[in-house]
């Protein structure tokens, strides 16, 4: 029995859809060696850099840097923030670079603010020290 090509040709593009981009558009790898990933539990301070980015310090010396769509109101004043992992992520509170995850900002007489964010890529050691004073968590 054949399959007629057309359908056929529908199943190779659905199947082609899921596969992983090299432009970080698209679901993230599914091997995690060059992925770089943390628990959310490490974070031990966080500032704002610019509108779109927020700098975790993870441990004593790994920086992440998260991205934005539209930036996370009221962090810049913030004394805590909570970061919960969007489904897709790693399994339980780990973040990998490619993850998505909210980062969630208590509010003292207002509700709690909440950004959609990416985690974009870990810092070098180079990258940490070339960060001005106020960006560097």
């Amino acid at each position: 029995m054949r399959l007629p090509v057309i359908p056929a040709l529908g199943v190779l593009a659905a199947l082609t859809a899921c596969a992983p981009t090299s432009d970080g558009v698209g679901p993230a790898p599914a091997s995690t060696a060059e992925r770089q990933c943390f628990s959310v539990n490490q974070v031990t301070n966080f500032r704002q850099g610019g509108v779109e980015q927020v700098f975790l310090r993870v441990g004593r010396s790994e920086v992440y840097e998260l991205t934005s769509a539209g930036g996370c109101r009221d962090l810049d004043f913030a004394n805590r923030l909570a970061i919960t992992p969007d489904f897709g992520g790693s399994a339980g509170s780990r973040l990998c670079t490619g993850d998505s995850a909210r980062v969630i900002v208590p509010g003292a007489a207002s509700p709690p603010s909440v950004c959609r964010v990416r985690v974009a890529r870990k810092l070098t050691a180079e990258e940490i020290a070339a960060l001005p004073g106020a960006h560097r968590p």
